[in-house]
């Protein structure tokens, strides 16, 4: 009796893991002491844990400027281009008496961590990319030290592990209502953007530079009727492509707050979370899985119909979102007023006729061939053995043509054929049957 009641046990463990996978997007928060993720004490291998141990051995020396503290040295390291630069005037943050639309925070961000400074902020503010844990959280006192030490920081999970993130440690952006003292008016409401928002939900307690045309956006301006917030003018926050009057530009590493920038964060986002999502998921299910072999007597690495359909719903999920099938339309042309479009685009990696997943079209959708560049980002390659297989297999089917379903029927055989071709030539460990036409 009582190993028939440890297998039901371990089946309703199971069996709610299955409900989850199903909908990533539900209010599930995920277990981080679960044996399978250990988030808080297993050991991490960002680029902020590199680089603290290059500046307690003495290989890196911070430089502290007057003004920015450690920032501009931290992007410097961290590869981090300043052109990234975006500028939240909402007080959405833990420095948020510091924030305001004459103070806003700024933001610069890479494929695997995103750096937040304050003008006049106690810490420059990091988030970084594990390969295997997702987002770990971290402070750099801007204070000048021989040797500065920058620090993991658990307490950011109060707002940064939710629904909102896929139950995971992650990373968001958030459209409010914004009043003219930045204060979000949070019984309005918010929208959690991607690339799967209409832009006329975004940005809202965002400066934006760029232009869109007759599209409109929520950046750049006021709730000014607390009574009727969506009522603010948002025709008075378009195409605008100096800030200059809004507050003092010169206190910034960069006078802008550039749209594609903006477009491509929320775009890597919720990418990322997903990427964290998807790995936890498999970890708990083979977890799972084992304790129910372990009681049935069956060999450890064998899987049950429920956990394959587990694994199947995560990476389903996560495929649809790295292929862009829900992205919202452009009605017309987009642009940003700084250098990143030019020097995003320019980090390739190119196939022999040129082309890159980074390429921007920027006219009816974000990216000219829609397939994230997120495929090559460390995270990807650390998932779990089982997730990345089944995705490489259903991307294969998706992109030869052999999926026929009408999930992925916004990909037209020209663009399967571009992101293959791209694929084939510049993404390493693809499976063997990837080079078969």
């Amino acid at each position: 009796m009582r190993k028939r009641l440890a297998v039901c046990g371990a089946v309703l463990v199971l069996g709610g893991g299955l409900r989850l996978a199903a909908d990533l997007d539900g209010s599930y928060v995920v277990p981080l002491d679960h044996p399978a993720i250990r988030y808080m004490d297993a050991p991490v291998y960002d680029t902020i844990t590199r680089l603290n141990e290059r500046i307690q051995k003495g290989e890196v020396t911070l430089a502290f400027d007057d003004h920015f503290g450690y920032l501009p040295a931290v992007l410097r390291e961290l590869h981090v281009p300043v052109s990234s630069q975006v500028l939240v005037f909402s007080k959405t943050s833990f420095q948020a008496p510091r924030i305001s639309p004459r103070t806003p925070r700024s933001l610069y961000y890479n494929d695997e961590v995103s750096v937040g400074w304050v003008n006049g902020g106690d810490v420059v503010e990091i988030a970084a990319v594990d390969p295997r844990q997702g987002v770990i959280f971290y402070t750099l006192d801007q204070e000048r030290a021989a040797k500065p030490r920058i620090d993991r920081r658990g307490e950011c999970l109060q707002c940064h592990q939710s629904g909102g993130t896929l139950g995971v440690p992650g990373l968001m952006v958030r459209s409010v209502y914004p009043q003219r003292s930045g204060m979000p008016l949070f019984t309005a409401g918010t929208f959690l953007t991607d690339h799967r928002s209409p832009l006329k939900e975004r940005w809202g307690g965002w400066y934006v530079t760029g232009t869109s045309g007759t599209q409109l956006h929520m950046g750049n301006v006021f709730a000014d009727n607390k009574d009727k917030p969506e009522e603010m003018d948002v025709s008075k926050g378009v195409n605008v492509t100096d800030l200059k009057d809004r507050f003092d530009t010169g206190a910034y590493l960069s006078p802008h707050s550039d749209l594609v920038s903006l477009m491509v964060l929320e775009h890597q986002t919720r990418m990322t979370n997903l990427i964290t999502r998807v790995g936890y998921e498999v970890r708990m299910a083979v977890h799972d899985q084992r304790a129910i072999n372990q009681a049935l007597g069956s060999p450890p690495d064998e899987l049950g119909d429920s956990t394959k359909r587990r694994i199947a719903n995560a990476t389903e999920t996560l495929l649809r979102y790295l292929l862009f099938t829900d992205e919202a339309p452009l009605d017309g042309e987009v642009e940003g007023t700084s250098s990143f479009a030019a020097e995003f685009a320019n980090r390739g990696p190119r196939d022999g006729r040129g082309r890159s997943l980074r390429d921007f079209e920027l006219t009816r959708r974000m990216f000219r061939y829609p397939c994230s560049y997120m495929i090559y980002s460390e995270a990807f390659d650390a998932l779990p053995d089982l997730a990345r297989d089944r995705i490489y297999r259903r991307l294969w089917e998706v992109l030869t043509g052999k999926d026929t379903t009408k999930t992925y029927a916004r990909l037209n055989s020209d663009d399967r054929r571009a992101i293959l071709e791209i694929l084939r030539a510049t993404k390493q460990g693809l499976p063997q049957y990837w080079s078969a036409d």
